[in-house]
């Protein structure tokens, strides 16, 4: 009803204006900017709902708020550029509509009209409604008596005994293995799962329904609420840094802990929730690459179901062969929405339902088998008596080909378990939620019975079955949720670690480079990743009296207050107010101890302008007092006009990048000596080696020839015509991924520059 409110409601303000209003620029852009904004509002809940099923809800928020490193995006390419489209159409039609009348005098009571009932089909729309909620749902007190429910366990298992192996199912939930409505689709793993405990009634909570979330539930018994203050989740170092988790009882009970997934370990921060919880053995798709018998063998986010349980499987046997005491979690991917992969080792390739094939159910169907395969193998081995497995979907299918088939059933995730040492056949038919999974793991292996709002499915009793409305409680908790975060409200005594590249303040630690605005009630981390604009742009959008600290690298803020580090690659920490007084001071410990200091100055526009230009002016074009090119830095010395062919700083030095030139360039301010000598710093990368590498000024070319470390090499110039360029001829750039940021497309290397200088030869 509110969906057809607010609709008719746009129309309504339209066509009053395009019929009524006449000609004025102010209410002509006030009106189409709060109509825009209603359009996009609508656009965003449509592609949160393609991904989703339930429109703009928790999982849209952390997502776009995390590391979108890794995701499988080519599917979703047409619709985007569908989307983006038919936005600029909409654009240019309101546009049109609005300027039908701009001939005639302006009318205020329609304009007026048209403008309120603008903003009121903004306010009637769905969309404005969620994203109300989820914001209001972060600021609420919660409920006094989460800390009655919430139980932490003891940090080990007394005698632990049995290894475990976890396996994720995505997407896999067990509405797919109801034979009656969808016949032989699940025959490998359904035979196993009705030779298991089988829990039956796993509901799915909110906060618990995609892939992280539901890794959170299961490991640690909560929901995955994330803190709403900027991209604050993406900058933090650890998660959830208050709980005690399973991976942390089972690390501190002994075990090695191990995870192994086919896609990007950094997609909505997986690598940082294993880190902080109990696992030092990580690998995703740029771990296994180097190990994989095949890795152009990939789909869109990583490597298929039967390469990576072929690597779980080569580490269960090696574990298990050792002796050791470990858990091995595996998370498959050929299920994702919206309509999987079909790996090329299974027989299962397609799935008909309706006469017709259908991808998500070919997907599962292939899919399964793997993990049947998987399972086999283990039980077929000595080791499967110290063995119990756990076999779980990490959330409900979101919508997929499959949606209109799997929401005509009673919808349930899977859970099961594989005794090794005492099988047992069983349904469990009571009802439970993701959150009682870690807790049923934990009591089997000898540990407690709970973990934070889960419960063993053994030995106690689910909140789902002491709550009549197990969602709205746990959407009630959300405030109490954050707060487990332990996110900073304050800012004064912090302590930066050089050598972990990390910063701690309030009892929490994050991750550098970082800039932090600073106010009294709040603090809010910016973190620069590969989604997010370097942290100088960021930190020209601050206003002239905001609180700033900024931890960088030395050069990237001594261009603008210090000078004598415009140069230096060590971490510098700046604060103050754009247009007031700014310090910066030298990280020149291991562990390095400041204090905020904001002084309440008379702010200077003039100031802030110039803080904000300099701020904004683009890698190249950074200018630094120096008699040589230094690489390792961004910009150049001033005798240099421009320069070209040359990849971002690094560490040590800068690539050449033949996707941004086929030659090096470098063009000075000023004609070069009639004689020089120029001392190149360098290196080669793979097929470069060893190979000649033209060098030239003006008419006049020297060879030079690098090997894979880096060496000085000096070359001697006649140059009679006072040319003022340096060009570099890299001979077989290579397109690789080496050192990139991930994310980004590869790279073109030739050769890697560290120094190159000019000296004027004598006489």
């Amino acid at each position: 009803m509110s969906e057809l409110l607010s609709l008719a409601l746009f129309l309504a303000s339209v066509a009053i204006y395009a019929l009524k209003a006449g000609r004025n620029t102010w209410w002509f852009a006030a009106t189409l900017i709060v109509l825009g904004f209603f359009v996009v509002l609508n656009i965003t809940l449509y592609a949160s709902d393609y991904f989703t099923g339930d429109g703009i809800n928790d999982a849209v928020l952390y997502t776009l708020t995390n590391s979108l490193t890794g995701a499988g995006v080519s599917k979703y390419i047409l619709p985007g550029i569908g989307l983006v489209l038919g936005l600029v159409a909409v654009f240019g039609t309101l546009g049109w509509l609005l300027r039908r009348r701009r001939h005639h005098p302006h009318h205020f009571g329609y304009s007026l009209l048209a403008l309120v009932l603008a903003v009121g089909s903004v306010d009637a729309s769905p969309a404005f409604r969620q994203i109300s909620e989820l914001v209001k749902s972060q600021s609420r007190d919660g409920d006094p008596d989460f800390s009655i429910y919430y139980k932490e366990p003891a940090k080990s298992i007394p005698q632990p005994k049995l290894n475990l192996v976890y396996i994720y199912g995505e997407s896999l939930e067990r509405t797919y293995f109801d034979n009656e409505a969808f016949p032989d689709l699940a025959p490998e793993l359904g035979a196993l799962k009705n030779d298991s405990i089988d829990f039956s009634h796993t509901m799915q909570l909110p906060g618990t329904d995609y892939t992280i979330a539901g890794m959170v539930a299961s490991q640690c018994g909560i929901p995955l609420f994330a803190p709403f203050e900027g991209n604050a989740s993406a900058s933090l170092s650890s998660f959830f840094p208050q709980n005690i988790c399973l991976g942390d009882i089972l690390k501190n009970s002994g075990y090695e802990n191990y995870f192994v997934q086919g896609a990007n370990l950094r997609f909505a921060g997986k690598d940082v929730f294993l880190k902080s919880h109990g696992f030092d053995n990580l690998y995703g798709s740029e771990e296994l690459k180097a190990t994989v018998d095949d890795p152009n063998y990939r789909n869109d986010w990583g490597f298929y179901d039967d390469t990576v349980l072929d690597e779980a499987w080569k580490k269960f046997e090696t574990l298990s062969k050792e002796g050791k005491r470990f858990s091995l979690f595996t998370l498959t991917v050929d299920t994702h929405h919206p309509d999987g992969f079909i790996s090329r080792s299974c027989s299962r390739k397609s799935y008909e339902i309706g006469g017709k094939a259908n991808q998500s159910f070919s997907a599962v169907s292939c899919s399964q088998q793997n993990i049947a395969e998987f399972i086999n193998r283990i039980k077929a081995s000595p080791y499967f008596k110290n063995t119990v497995i756990v076999v779980s979907s990490d959330h409900l299918a979101m919508k997929n080909t499959a949606w209109d088939y799997l929401n005509k059933q009673d919808r349930n995730n899977l859970f099961f378990v594989l005794r090794g040492d005492q099988p047992q056949q069983e349904v469990m038919a009571q009802k439970r939620n993701t959150m009682d999974n870690g807790a049923t793991v934990l009591d089997i292996l000898g540990g407690d019975n709970f973990i934070g709002l889960g419960r063993s499915s053994l030995s106690g009793e689910s909140l789902s079955t002491i709550f009549l409305n197990m969602k709205e409680k746990v959407l009630a908790w959300k405030p109490d949720i954050i707060r487990l975060w332990n996110f900073p409200k304050e800012m004064k005594d912090f302590t930066i670690d050089s050598q972990k590249n990390m910063i701690a303040f309030s009892g929490s630690h994050f991750r550098l480079p970082l800039l932090l605005r600073v106010s009294e009630k709040r603090v809010e981390p910016l973190p620069e990743s590969e989604y997010s604009a370097p942290l100088r742009y960021q930190l020209a959008d601050f206003a002239p009296r905001d609180n700033f600290v900024w931890i960088d690298r030395c050069y990237k803020m001594g261009q603008l207050w210090a000078p004598e580090f415009a140069l230096s690659t060590d971490w510098c920490v700046s604060q103050g107010q754009l247009g007031g007084e700014q310090k910066v001071q030298h990280v020149d410990k291991a562990q390095w101890k400041g204090k905020t200091a904001f002084k309440d100055t008379v702010i200077d526009m003039t100031r802030y302008n110039g803080n904000v230009d300099t701020l904004k002016v683009v890698d190249n074009d950074i200018r630094y007092k120096a008699d040589s090119f230094i690489f390792n830095v961004a910009g150049a010395p001033e005798e240099v006009k421009q320069f070209s062919g040359i990849s971002r700083p690094e560490a040590w030095g800068r690539w050449s990048n033949a996707q941004l030139g086929n030659e090096v360039k470098i063009e000075y301010q000023h004609p070069l000596p009639k004689k020089f000598d120029l001392v190149i710093t360098a290196k080669a990368f793979g097929q470069n080696a060893d190979k000649p590498i033209p060098v030239r000024v003006g008419n006049s070319e020297q060879t030079l020839t690098l090997g894979h470390d880096v060496t000085t090499t000096t070359l001697h110039f006649d140059n009679p015509a006072q040319a003022n360029t340096l060009v570099i001829v890299p001979p077989a750039p290579e397109s690789t991924n080496e050192g990139n940021i991930l994310g980004h497309s590869p790279r073109q290397l030739g050769i890697g520059m560290v120094e190159i200088k000019v000296v004027e030869a004598q006489g």
